[in-house]
C-alpha cells in the first residue's frame, strides 16, 4: 500500500519516482568516472585538484561512502481470534392426537 499524495497523481509519482532514479545512477556514474579519470577530477575542480581535497570523489575513493541501514517494524497484529464451539440438540416429538393408540409414535418425555 502506498501513501496516498493529494496533490499528484498515480502516473506523475511514477514519473517522479523514474526521473529520481535515473539522476541518481547518473550522479553515481559521473562520480565513478571522475575517480578513474584524474582530467575529469580536474575538470570538476576547475582545473586543478587542492591538496586538502575532501569532495565526493575521494570519499568514493577511500571508501567513506556509506548507507544508512533499513529497519522495518512488522505490526503484529493485537487481536485475537477466539473460536467457540457449539452444539445445538433438537428433538422433533409431535402429539399426534388425530391417530387411534397403538398407532402414533410414542412420545419423548
Amino acid at each position: 500500500m502506498s501513501a496516498k499524495c493529494p496533490f499528484m497523481s498515480r502516473s506523475a509519482r511514477r514519473h517522479f519516482y523514474m526521473a529520481t532514479a535515473v539522476l541518481s545512477l547518473a550522479l553515481w556514474l559521473l562520480l565513478v568516472a571522475a575517480e578513474a579519470s584524474p582530467s575529469l577530477h580536474a575538470w570538476l575542480h576547475g582545473g586543478a585538484i587542492p591538496d586538502d581535497d575532501d569532495c565526493a570523489v575521494i570519499a568514493l575513493v577511500h571508501g567513506k561512502v556509506e548507507s544508512a541501514d533499513c529497519v522495518v517494524i512488522v505490526p503484529i497484529p493485537a487481536a485475537s481470534v477466539e473460536v467457540a464451539l457449539s452444539f445445538e440438540i433438537s428433538n422433533f416429538s409431535p402429539s399426534i392426537v388425530s391417530l387411534p393408540k397403538g398407532r402414533a409414535p410414542p412420545l419423548a418425555s
